[in-house]
């Protein structure tokens, strides 16, 4: 009987991190990548690629949620978020294991240092670039209390869910586009002024942007029924959340490795 209700609990504690660990779908993730490449000096995008075995930036950038069937890397389990309350950071409020934010941070150093082997190299170089990539889905910067929104239920025509899941992979999977052409549309856009805008903030700033958009966030009908009019609405953030996240991955992907 203890057995059994143990493994209840690891189940439920299992499905509470995985319901937590999505950021962005894999188009958001891709986005921020190829933006990413288009950003880059093309002499670091050939050095960043060989140290991935030849893979693609925007390749990568969904390695860290694919990695969670293997037990060997358990311990990144809560780095896909960090919580903050007002968008200052709170060491005392994050997960034991350690939350997203500490983690770019340790892995920026790591990677600026080191001394890794080829293998290590790879390992936190793909885990650096979905992480920047989390950071920048709001969600991922969340409040205490609702999992980042897992547990505000919500009805996006007439399809049962929760408000973060809409942020990761819904508003941008109903644009009906593929990452190549979302990517091609924002890099449009992005001019000497808006890079400067975004590489001029640090990390930290990266926090207090996601904690001022949140009020739009949470804008749900007393119904609960999201639909055009809150794309209508508030789509624009998701564009601007990935704009910038790809600007600030090249620039992070610069500093290490330009």
């Amino acid at each position: 009987m203890k057995a059994t209700k143990n493994l209840i609990l690891a189940v439920i504690l299992a499905v509470s991190i995985n319901n937590q660990s999505f950021a962005w779908g894999p188009i958001g993730h891709y986005v921020i990548g190829k933006l990413a490449e288009w950003q880059m000096k093309p002499q670091t995008v050939q050095k960043v690629e060989a140290i991935l075995h030849h893979e693609s930036i925007s390749g990568v950038g969904v390695w860290m949620d694919n990695i969670r069937s293997d037990r060997n890397y358990d311990y990144t389990n809560t780095w896909h978020w960090v919580t903050t309350a007002d968008g200052e950071y709170d060491p005392s409020i994050q997960e034991e294991s350690g939350d997203a934010y500490a983690a770019f941070l340790k892995i920026k150093e790591t990677l600026k240092k080191g001394g890794l082997s080829p293998e290590e190299e790879r390992d936190q170089l793909r885990l650096l670039i979905h992480i920047v990539g989390d950071l920048h889905q709001p969600f991922h910067v969340g409040k205490p209390g609702d999992r980042g929104g897992n547990d505000v239920k919500v009805s996006f025509f007439n399809k049962e869910t929760n408000i973060h899941a809409i942020w990761d992979s819904d508003l941008i999977e109903g644009k009906k586009m593929s990452y190549t052409e979302i990517a091609t549309e924002l890099q449009k856009r992005i001019n000497p002024e808006l890079i400067y805008k975004y590489t001029s903030k640090t990390p930290a700033d990266w926090l207090r942007e996601a904690a001022a958009i949140r009020p739009d966030m949470y804008d749900i009908p007393e119904n609960g029924r999201i639909g055009y009019e809150y794309i209508y609405k508030h789509y624009h953030h998701v564009e601007e959340r990935l704009t910038a996240g790809g600007i600030r991955l090249a620039q992070v992907l610069e500093e290490i490795y330009g």
